[in-house]
Formats: structure tokens, C-alpha cells, sequence
């Protein structure tokens, strides 16, 4: 049976206890009883408990600025270019999601005039936007506006740039004694920016004396 801690008095229950302090000794209830009884709305921990709440909330939030101006924006590089592609820095990635169009041209590529045979399985399907399918090497297939030449053959594990190739692991540039060419229906281009249209015809040379 509980008591009355206050006076010793023994009831039935303790609904029936709590009735009784509340009418005999409602002047007497420590903090404890009063917070029990609802007799207050000073609650101790719920007022220490806000301060705590608000601080996890503004930890966190700290947090997620954090990670979205460090992480998403390259750790102080920027979300812009140069991209990584196949190890290689693009200046531009497509414009548009793969699918969206659908463009084709031929390329023909020669090291020191052996032919790069792009029907071999390396170097087929190998990006979505822009790529060689059904072991065809020389007709390409664009998916995606924006394509760049310089991304084109970085997705074929290929470097170009103004005046450079790397194929291989093998890094041409031109000099004295090596000649690089990167045409697009022979004209010579800049393949950080040309974007590929339909029908282009790429034609990418190097020759060492």
C-alpha cells in the first residue's frame, strides 16, 4: 500500500495517494512530487534539454554547409573544369544527359602510320554519350549534345589536346621532329573546344621523323 510521505498516512492506491497530496499537502510538494503531480511548469530537464536540442541542430546544419561547400564544390577546386575522364583533364563534359540526340562521323587515327583499329573490344561501348558499338571502329556514335573532341577520346582512354597526343602511355607533342595533327573535316581544330556534329570526319595523325 503506499504512504504518504509527508504525513505517514496509508491508501489503496496511488492515484489515490496523489489525490491526497495534492489536496493536504499541495504548500509541502518538493520538486520531485510536484513535477510527478504536474503541479509545476518549471521542468528542470526540459528546460536543459532545449539548449542541447538546439546546439545538435546547429552542429548539424554546420556540417552540411561543410560537406556542400567542400565536398561538392572539389574541396576549394570549384565544381568547374578540368574534369577527370579515363585520367585525363577534360575542359567540357556533355551538355546534355546520353540520349537525348543521336549523331554520327567517322574518325580515322594513325600512330607513326599504323592505323588505331577501334573495333577491338577496348575501345567499344565505353561511355554512354559518346562511343563505337557493334565492333564498327569507324563510325561513331554521339549521345548527348556537348560533346567535345577532347572528351570524345578521353572516354576511348585517348589524350588530345592543340598540339599533343597520348596514346598508349605514350605522350607525342609537336616538335622539331614529331608532327601532331587533330582535323575535323580537314581542318585543323582545338579539341578542348569543338564540339562534334553530325557527319564530322576526325582525322588524328602523329609522325616522328
Amino acid at each position: 500500500m503506499p504512504d504518504c510521505d509527508y504525513c505517514g498516512a496509508s491508501f489503496d492506491s496511488e492515484s489515490a495517494r496523489d489525490d491526497h497530496l495534492r489536496a493536504e499537502h499541495a504548500d509541502e510538494l518538493g520538486p520531485i512530487d510536484q513535477r510527478r503531480l504536474g503541479e509545476t511548469e518549471d521542468d528542470d530537464d526540459g528546460i536543459e534539454a532545449a539548449p542541447i536540442a538546439l546546439g545538435v541542430v546547429l552542429v548539424a546544419a554546420v556540417g552540411i554547409v561543410a560537406y556542400v561547400l567542400f565536398f561538392a564544390g572539389g574541396g576549394g577546386g570549384g565544381s568547374g573544369p578540368p574534369y577527370g575522364v579515363n585520367g585525363y583533364d577534360v575542359q567540357q563534359t556533355p551538355t546534355s544527359q546520353a540520349g537525348s540526340v543521336h549523331y554520327h562521323g567517322t574518325i580515322l587515327m594513325t600512330v607513326n602510320g599504323n592505323a588505331v583499329d577501334f573495333s577491338q573490344r577496348e575501345y567499344q561501348l565505353q561511355a554512354d554519350a559518346f562511343h563505337f558499338e557493334n565492333g564498327d571502329g569507324e563510325r561513331w556514335h554521339g549521345h548527348a549534345r556537348g560533346v567535345t573532341l577532347e572528351y570524345a577520346m578521353a572516354t576511348l582512354g585517348i589524350g588530345v589536346t592543340d598540339d599533343s597526343v597520348t596514346f598508349q602511355g605514350t605522350t607525342y607533342n609537336q616538335t622539331g621532329g614529331t608532327n601532331v595533327t587533330v582535323a575535323v573535316n580537314g581542318e585543323n581544330v582545338a579539341p578542348p573546344g569543338y564540339v562534334l556534329q553530325e557527319g564530322d570526319r576526325v582525322r588524328i595523325a602523329v609522325t616522328e621523323s
